[in-house]
């Protein structure tokens, strides 16, 4: 049987689809709990998260993460069907489009010399380092479960899956991180995010072959 012919079946296939949205649920509520359970039982909550959620920038971190991880899990549920069409989101692109303004706008309002401490802050080292951590989970979870499936190509399939665990647990470390300023959440989150993205799409490349 030729490839194409192949896909062609397998998207037909409803018990397929099925089994697929199921396991990639699965995986996504396990890898948000474990990634969430993980933070609560190591570093925890920030400290003063009641008082500081009532600021603009905790407010916009909180909200600009969640949305990413929204679009990106969106395109997971899409990535393992054949033929499914990928085509990005504006949902996607909100975010990354909030995030330029947020940037632009700190940086016409904070003097030059403020510039690289703000974006530095206090703990980026361990952002970096943290928000893959958290990311194992679902990106275990959903690469198992696109294995259910048939990406027509498993690298950008992995990518897609490391990019929503990347953007999951950058949503979850959120809720920890003590640096606020939208620099530092363009320059670390970013770096972690890409890094699990990259994660995904080597793994991807050898463990979603079929």
């Amino acid at each position: 049987m030729k490839t194409n012919d192949l896909i062609s079946l397998l998207a037909q296939d409803a018990p397929v689809r099925l089994r697929l949205g199921r396991m990639l649920a699965l995986a996504l509520a396990v890898g948000i709990l474990v990634s969430a359970g993980l933070l609560l039982s190591t570093v925890g909550m920030r400290a003063n998260m009641g008082s500081a959620i009532e600021t603009i920038r905790v407010i916009f971190k909180l909200v600009v993460t969640f949305v990413l991880a929204v679009a990106a899990c969106g395109l997971v549920f899409r990535v393992g069907r054949p033929g499914a069409s990928l085509t990005i989101s504006a949902w996607l692109l909100l975010p990354v489009a909030a995030l330029v303004i947020a940037v632009a706008s700190e940086m016409s309002v904070v003097p030059a010399e403020a510039w690289r401490a703000n974006m530095m802050g206090r703990h980026a080292a361990f952002c970096v380092f943290f928000i893959p951590v958290l990311a194992l989970a679902p990106l275990a979870g959903f690469l198992l479960a696109l294995r259910n499936g048939a990406p027509e190509s498993p690298g950008l399939a992995g990518a897609v899956a490391g990019l929503a665990a990347g953007a999951i647990a950058a949503a979850t470390y959120a809720w920890h991180c003590p640096d606020d300023s939208p620099l530092f959440v363009a320059a670390w989150y970013t770096l972690a995010i890409t890094l699990v993205t990259g994660l995904g799409a080597l793994l991807g490349s050898r463990l979603l072959r079929w």
